[in-house]
């Protein structure tokens, strides 16, 4: 048996919105046999462009039943039916909710007519309810009103299931099929298509635009992930119907996933990936030269306009460098900005030749490129060499004196190190913390897969 639901709400959304008209047929795989119906007091406002759309009103609704006085009678209708509705999963996540909140558990099987609508009765322009009834010669005297969208979309049914030759309303009951649990844009070959490997992927909307970018360590089981939590708030409704097509790219590894989930948000800006966005360096070393020709270093907070030689996460970090350069090279701490006033004081006996006017700007300033040189080559240059796509290749993460300059795949390791040749061999990516941490917590995790440059 079958139960054919449409309902109408206040939004777009369950768990903030309420539901103002539920209309349920129950069919039989040949005819309906029996009919329910009834408007809902919501609760709340119904907003003026719903009132517009349903043509219900909050004075419609005002001596309605809540729908805790319902939920009974819907929940009795529902629990051993399959569950049929034109974009399934809004409608079975709206009730479902609700049903909850009023202490029923729904657990039925599902069935979208938009998604059988596309695989039993291909090649149509649209298979919104309106113009796919319309395609089809089904008369709908009471559009966005659910009594008349749950007649028009039985009779549909009706006709899917006279249709469906090929049996596809049997294999999307098939508990194995994950066809019901998809987006209602989404095309199940798409959905076939993605490998259980370490990657990336894609989902686009309707113009082709990726909307989001993931990493898995199995793409496959990690994108079904998403579309199994049918969650009832407005953001992953609204996602889950923008999706209309994946695409993926394998990494090998979960570290080189990693590392292209940060390069493409960064350079896609896709609108449903937040947490990657706004991951910039915090706190940089500078380098710059003051009118009377000392250079001088500074830690400051990042900026796009400036290009720092080096970056840290918290500001301590960068003093406890600063300071350890300063000690070691015997550098001016108020030219290095550690301390104030008019002169610096490097340690108990001494005094600063720079602060005393002792020293000139030449040979003060030699003494900062040897500090750099040495910070330079103190930062470590190495291979993260791991598995690749294929048993042909290996994946190749390069780190540059502590930063990172980029990463591909290779089907044999230059033997002889060097690193110009490893560099022309890898495609360069833009660098940032949260990529150079990530590396450096997997070489300390796996050192048998490093290799010194």
């Amino acid at each position: 048996m079958y139960a054919i639901v449409d309902i109408e709400t206040t939004g777009g959304h369950a768990n903030a919105n309420g539901i103002t008209e539920v209309a349920i047929r129950i069919h039989n795989g040949t005819e309906i046999t029996e009919r329910f119906e009834t408007l809902i007091n919501p609760g709340i406002n119904i907003p003026v462009y719903i009132r517009a759309l349903t043509g219900i009103s909050n004075e419609m609704v005002q001596k309605a039943p809540s729908f805790s006085e319902v939920a009974p009678r819907i929940f009795h209708l529902l629990r051993d039916k399959i569950f049929v509705a034109h974009n399934v999963n809004f409608d079975y996540s709206f009730l479902r909710h609700h049903l909850s909140a009023a202490g029923f558990d729904l657990q039925t099987k599902k069935l979208c007519t938009v998604r059988l609508g596309r695989k039993i009765l291909p090649g149509l322009p649209s298979y919104s309810l309106g113009k796919f009834c319309n395609h089809l010669g089904i008369v709908n005297t009471s559009r966005h009103r659910a009594a008349g969208d749950a007649e028009a979309t039985a009779i549909l049914f009706s006709m899917l299931l006279q249709n469906d030759k090929e049996g596809h309303i049997k294999t999307s009951l098939n508990n194995r099929s994950k066809e019901q649990s998809l987006p209602p844009n989404l095309a199940k070959a798409d959905f076939d298509k993605l490998p259980f490997t370490a990657g990336i992927y894609y989902f686009h909307n309707s113009k082709g635009k990726v909307i989001y970018v993931g990493k898995a360590k199995n793409i496959k089981k990690r994108v079904f992930s998403h579309f199994s939590n049918n969650s009832p708030g407005r953001q992953k409704q609204e996602f889950l119907r923008d999706i209309y097509s994946i695409s993926y790219k394998e990494c090998g590894t979960e570290l080189m996933a990693l590392i292209h989930e940060a390069v493409e948000i960064k350079r896609l800006w896709p609108a449903n990936n937040r947490s990657l966005k706004r991951y910039e360096h915090a706190y940089g070393l500078y380098l710059f030269e003051d009118q009377n020709g000392y250079k001088r270093l500074a830690i400051d907070k990042c900026r796009k306009s400036l290009s720092p030689l080096y970056t840290f996460n918290y500001i301590l970090e960068g003093h406890n460098l600063l300071k350890k350069l300063i000690s070691e090279f015997n550098l001016c701490a108020r030219l290095c900005f550690v301390q104030s006033g008019h002169a610096c004081h490097p340690g108990e006996g001494h005094e600063c030749r720079v602060c005393t006017g002792q020293e000139p700007s030449l040979s003060y300033n030699q003494r900062i490129d040897a500090a750099l040189s040495e910070l330079k080559n103190s930062l470590p240059s190495f291979l993260v060499v791991d598995e690749g796509r294929s048993v042909h290749e290996r994946s190749c993460v390069l780190m540059v004196n502590g930063k990172f300059y980029g990463a591909g795949f290779l089907e044999s390791i230059p033997q002889n190190k060097d690193l110009d040749t490893i560099k022309s061999r890898l495609t360069p990516y833009p660098a940032n913390d949260y990529i150079r941490n990530l590396v450096y917590s997997h070489a300390q995790k796996f050192p048998d897969k490093i290799m010194m440059l």
